[in-house]
């Protein structure tokens, strides 16, 4: 019996999201797509309707899938700086088996300027991602945890430009001892 053909989907958005992880979206090609996926050429034509829309559903599991991470995080019991620290160091230490870097941070850099449609997609993921963080400092600051001082939309931007950077520092090379003393510091602003 053959697979269902939304299996086969997800399966080939989830290799995609790798390739395009790995290249980008402009020195990902086809043949790059269909060796990630095992699919043929028609078949991914068949299946998505252009490269583009390919990349949309890649973009957007690998947005759902982190922010399902971050959004459990944040709603756990963990103090405030705990769960910074973890959301730092998810940029420190990633998982051993994916691409360097971060899908969301190279897309930006990529075709933020240049696509609307992926910008908006990306502003959208940065509105959720800050309000998520956002309502977790609240909590926080309402608890004593933080200076009631401290401004929660500001650390949340702070946070997650922290990241970016260290995502880029890492695409660029930098050694865990870079991306370490640069998330400590982050860290000292809790």
């Amino acid at each position: 019996m053959a697979r269902p053909r939304k299996f086969e989907e997800d399966r080939a958005v989830e290799a995609a999201m790798r390739a395009f992880w790995t290249a980008g979206y402009e020195a990902t090609s086809t043949q790059d797509l269909c060796a990630a996926t095992g699919l043929g050429r028609s078949s991914i034509y068949n299946t998505f309707a252009s490269k583009h829309d390919l990349f949309h559903k890649a973009l957007r599991h690998y947005m759902d899938e982190r922010n399902a991470l971050l959004a459990e995080l944040m709603d756990g019991d963990l103090p405030l700086k705990a769960k910074v620290r973890t959301v730092l160091w998810w940029a420190v230490e990633p998982e051993p088996d994916d691409p360097i870097g971060c899908m969301v941070v190279n897309s930006m850099i990529e075709l933020g300027p240049r696509d609307p449609e992926i910008a908006e997609l990306l502003r959208r993921d940065n509105d959720l991602r800050a309000q998520l963080m956002r309502s977790a400092i609240e909590t926080a600051r309402a608890r004593g945890e933080i200076d009631a001082g401290k401004d929660p939309l500001a650390l949340a931007r702070f946070v997650f430009a922290t990241v970016s950077g260290l995502r880029v520092m890492a695409r660029g090379g930098a050694d865990r001892a870079a991306l370490e003393s640069v998330a400590r510091t982050a860290l000292d602003a809790f």
